[in-house]
């Protein structure tokens, strides 16, 4: 570049992270958006007002100045954005408040530094009394009684192949198969996939089934832990493939013949996918239960996400579940958007954001079959005791789903909650649900 030339300087950054240090030309740090309630259990009565703080942080400091963009809506309801300016004792923002239980939601945005950060807290308005929008069908039991006498005439055939490589000095690990139902009528049958880890002592010991969150992969290597305490646990597959395949055989699955499976037939409650998927769990106990060195009394089922919608339908299914720990569930009041509030993973009714439009809600038959599979009418046939955890800032999984099955469930129940946390399970909360099993199951303590 000649002298005379000069170079166009960039515009100034209006959320640049200041102040600057003088030895440097540029402040570079982690930002974080905190956004709180004014209430510290983030709870309301129905009624009364709530305010959200936000705080820009940088370096553990407060950034003043900060332009952001916030919309308070309902639960995963749409709402104009406001923006504002974050000033030195942090924005206040007058939230409003419910007419009706439920939760609210301050969702804030802000680019600084060049870069886009995002925040959000969600006020509960007396979760314990919301309602299902999700009908239950009057033949609802009977729909699944016979699913389950046509599972109970399919042999179970099971095969097991040890995998040397997972086993431990205490535990053996298993890839194990067993036969399940096909599509309805019995005109075809498939095989339901596994990893089994048992105690390598003699004895008489616990079974956990452990059911997975939505997704195509393997299920290799497993998580020991609790098998080394004194338990049987079966990790299973729900898509009727082996689970110990390579890596790649999952990516090219789950990018072509299985994506979206949530939603394959849901037309017909008679071949919607999930119908194989929920008599498979039942016969997966129906493994369990087989084997020689189950205890003949102990069955927990457990699980996250659309485990935890599995473990919430397993334990309502089937009355040998003992005890049932069930984390974020999905597929919980999936209607709820049909009657303006949130509704559950995989949110197949949920209008969308630029047409207001949503195609399987124009479709009667959808919605029924949902009535049959919806976690909220398996949810008040529980009779085993249960640990539950979700977090109210779950923007997969929403709260007021989640609680309207929650609040259906009349056998004994513990909820914990982290309140700040998204749809991820968090350490902390992994060690409550391990050690409410362990307690559960009278196990041996230790660090799991």
């Amino acid at each position: 570049m000649s002298a005379r030339e000069t170079r166009a300087l960039p515009a100034p950054d209006t959320n640049a992270i200041a102040p600057v240090p003088a030895v440097a030309q540029k402040r570079v740090a982690s930002v974080q958006i905190i956004v709180s309630p004014d209430h510290q259990d983030w709870s309301y009565k129905v009624g009364e007002k709530v305010k959200f703080t936000v705080r820009v942080m940088a370096d553990n400091e407060l950034l003043e100045g900060v332009r952001v963009a916030y919309r308070v809506a309902p639960d995963m309801m749409p709402a104009e954005a406001v923006t504002a300016v974050v000033p030195a004792s942090g924005l206040v923002i007058d939230g409003g408040t419910m007419r009706t239980p439920g939760f609210l939601r301050c969702v804030v945005t802000a680019n600084v530094g060049g870069k886009n950060y995002r925040g959000l807290a969600t006020a509960g308005f007396e979760p314990e009394k919301i309602k299902p929008t999700q009908t239950e069908p009057e033949d609802f039991d009977a729909f699944w009684n016979e699913g389950k006498a046509e599972l109970a005439k399919i042999p179970l055939d099971a095969k097991r192949t040890l995998l040397p490589e997972y086993c431990t000095s205490t535990v053996n690990v298993y890839h194990v198969s067993f036969r399940t139902v096909g599509s309805a009528g019995g005109r075809y049958q498939s095989r339901f996939y596994g990893i089994l880890c048992e105690p390598k002592a003699p004895g008489k010991y616990p079974a956990i089934l452990r059911v997975p969150g939505a997704g195509v992969r393997p299920y290799v290597p497993v998580n020991t832990s609790l098998a080394e305490r004194g338990a049987i646990t079966l990790n299973v597959g729900i898509h009727g493939f082996p689970v110990n395949l390579i890596p790649e055989a999952y990516d090219q699955m789950r990018s072509s013949t299985l994506r979206g499976y949530h939603l394959y037939n849901l037309d017909d409650k008679n071949a919607y996918y999930y119908r194989r998927v929920y008599l498979s769990c039942v016969r997966a106990n129906d493994y369990l239960t087989s084997l020689p060195n189950w205890n003949g009394k102990d069955l927990v089922v457990t699980g996250g996400s659309q485990g935890g919608q599995l473990t919430i339908v397993t334990s309502g299914l089937d009355p040998r579940v003992t005890g049932c720990a069930a984390q974020f569930p999905a597929y919980c009041d999936v209607t709820g958007y049909l009657h303006g509030r949130a509704g559950g993973w995989p949110h197949m009714f949920r209008p969308d954001s630029e047409t207001g439009k949503n195609f399987h809600a124009e479709n009667p038959l959808k919605i029924e079959t949902t009535s049959y599979y919806d976690a909220v009418n398996f949810a008040k046939r529980i009779k085993a005791p249960g640990h539950y955890y979700w977090g109210y800032n779950d923007e997969t999984c929403p709260p007021t789903s989640m609680h309207a099955a929650y609040n259906q469930i009349k056998a004994p129940k513990v909820l914990d909650l982290a309140l700040i946390a998204g749809h991820p399970i968090i350490p902390e909360a992994t060690d409550a649900v391990n050690a409410w099993i362990v307690d559960f199951l009278k196990l041996p303590a230790a660090n799991l």
